[in-house]
């Protein structure tokens, strides 16, 4: 069917009971951002993810009290936890006795080969997935002096150095990310690595900043590339609530079709032919719709030029009107509303449905 995007197939591995890779719905994830010794306070951010629908949440470890409260928060978590490692090899195995539901490792700096070794023996045990993460901040001094700078040709280089290290080890249960704060050098790294390997990719743009600029550039970064039949798990990293990662990527996930748990509101710029409190509407409308799970379309239109036509090809939508509104439900009016009671009409249709 014309407008379908081909995703590429590629393996799957499994974190926690969730899919991915291999043809499964594409997964939202997000990281926690509270203390990593105050067990309370992250299960309160993760019980909150749940809520917004995210499906992973990576945790960071950085010491051994960290890996100690890890554990206990895996006890109660609603969801897979990905442990979050570096430089120390100890805490990854500390991580995997605590049931941990994946790392996120890489191999090159995680210790000795020993240490390596340990960790990937005791994933390969416990069938604990393993993502190898290169951000273009963290590549090493060597392949900057070899590729004069952080060059997609020097993040596909360091990520692939980091599978063989793994693969040499018959260890397969393998994610890939490869991000950069730029949008173009994502989407370079990203399709050179989508042609080279078979692995799960893990997309996103990383560092994208606040919740405006951020999610404009994730948008593009992570849209593009989910466009083309790349990336099997997403990430949306902005500086703000984890939860805004986690609307906005269903948010990507729908506008390209590829994904629908709530909702889609369409709603029109507006101009100086508005009657209605459409701003109002719209924006309310849009905060109570994250609570519905149903796939609807629901058109708030703002005038007669563009809203009849609007309204009447969703599942529900308004159309203002000289001091009133128009309800359509399955492309047929339903009624007619005074503006102040039309938002509380079209509530009374969508529950309905």
């Amino acid at each position: 069917m014309s407008g379908v995007i081909q995703r590429k197939m590629t393996k799957r591995v499994n974190i926690g009971g969730v899919p991915i890779g291999g043809g499964a719905s594409i997964v939202v994830q997000s990281m926690g951002n509270m203390p990593p010794h105050d067990a309370e306070k992250i299960l309160a951010q993760i019980n909150g993810l749940k809520e917004a629908d995210c499906e992973i949440v990576r945790l960071t470890v950085p010491d051994e009290k960290a890996a100690e409260t890890f554990g206990e928060v895996k006890k109660r978590s609603p969801l897979p936890l990905i442990a979050d490692i570096h430089f120390d090899h100890h805490l990854a195995l500390k991580a995997l006795e605590a049931g941990a539901d994946g790392l996120r490792i890489n191999p090159g700096n995680i210790g000795s080969r020993e240490g390596v070794e340990r960790v990937v023996k005791s994933a390969a045990e416990r069938k604990v997935p393993i993502r190898i993460g290169v951000n273009a901040g963290s590549i090493s001094k060597e392949k900057l002096r070899k590729f004069g700078g952080p060059t997609a040709e020097a993040m596909v280089e360091s990520a692939l150095e980091h599978v063989t290290i793994l693969e040499a080890l018959n260890f397969d249960l393998i994610k890939i990310s490869i991000k950069a704060s730029d949008v173009p050098k994502t989407l370079e790294v990203y399709r050179v690595m989508s042609k080279r390997v078979d692995y799960p990719l893990h997309v996103g743009v990383s560092e994208a900043g606040t919740a405006f600029g951020g999610t404009v550039k994730s948008a593009v970064g992570i849209g593009i590339l989910l466009n083309e039949g790349i990336g099997d798990t997403i990430r949306v990293s902005l500086t703000a609530d984890p939860v805004l990662e986690v609307r906005t990527a269903y948010e990507i996930l729908k506008a390209l079709r590829l994904r629908q748990i709530t909702p889609e509101i369409i709603s029109c710029p507006t101009c100086g032919r508005c009657e209605i409190d459409l701003l109002g509407m719209a924006e309310r409308a849009e905060a109570e719709m994250q609570k519905v799970k149903k796939p609807l379309k629901i058109a708030i239109m703002g005038c007669v030029v563009n809203g009849p036509g609007e309204a009447r090809e969703a599942d529900i939508g308004i159309a203002g009107g000289h001091d009133c509104g128009v309800i359509f439900r399955g492309g047929k009016i339903v009624r007619k509303e005074a503006p102040d009671k039309l938002y509380a009409a079209l509530m009374e249709e969508i529950a309905k449905i």
